[in-house]
């Protein structure tokens, strides 16, 4: 719940809060305040407008919430490593994921609530991986696919190198787990207020590791 009102007084020339005008320029600097703190405080934001019907009551940023809910986004569509790929200790992983609209953008979509219409654009802006064995991977993109041919060699964006088998492991296997972190840029329809956003999605994967058997 928000309520919208007019500074009473109105703040000095020269106030942070006329972000950059005068009031010399007309309108009056309004104070928008949303319940959206932690236990429901308060959050207080400020808004120079012509007239009061110009600021609007609901807080944009939870209209940009409404938005991000109709894009459906979902943790990364891993493509490797794979539940039944053979992996083995000391030889490079290359990890990459597929992409889309919902798992790693970029995904638009605007939502309309007491006279505001956000409209919002999200991606994927990094990938962190918990490789199950403690260490975990920071890949700014969505991974390089490998080929035969490029061997044994490291992935250039996005790898993994494991120094133990996953025999101790419940199911013989680490558990994989990719977080991605969605940047959702937002700005109300026509100008005027915007903002970012940041929300993330998991996915899991089971992978074997095991060792090169030695035959004399």
């Amino acid at each position: 719940m928000c309520t919208v009102k007019k500074l009473d007084p109105q703040p000095p020339e020269g106030s942070m809060y006329w972000k950059g005008k005068s009031p010399e320029d007309g309108g009056a600097v309004y104070e928008r305040s949303c319940r959206t703190g932690p236990g429901t405080t308060p959050v207080y934001t400020y808004f120079v407008a012509d007239e009061a019907a110009n600021v609007p009551a609901v807080d944009p940023a939870e209209v940009a919430q409404q938005a991000v809910a109709k894009m459906q986004l979902s943790g990364p569509d891993i493509a490797s490593p794979r539940a039944n790929g053979k992996y083995v200790v000391g030889v490079p992983m290359w990890m990459w994921v597929n992409t889309s609209p919902t798992t790693f953008g970029p995904n638009s979509a605007s939502a309309t609530a007491g006279g505001v219409t956000v409209l919002a654009t999200a991606r994927v802006t990094k990938i962190v991986w918990a490789m199950g064995d403690g260490s975990a991977v920071t890949c700014n993109g969505a991974g390089t696919p490998y080929a035969a041919s490029d061997g044994v060699q490291e992935s250039p964006t996005c790898g993994h190198t494991y120094v133990r088998t996953s025999a101790s492991q419940t199911g013989g296997r680490f558990t994989v787990t990719a977080t991605s972190t969605w940047t959702v840029d937002w700005q109300v329809n026509g100008g005027g207020e915007s903002g970012q956003l940041v929300e993330t999605r998991q996915s899991q994967m089971q992978v074997a590791i095991g060792e090169v058997q030695v035959v004399r």
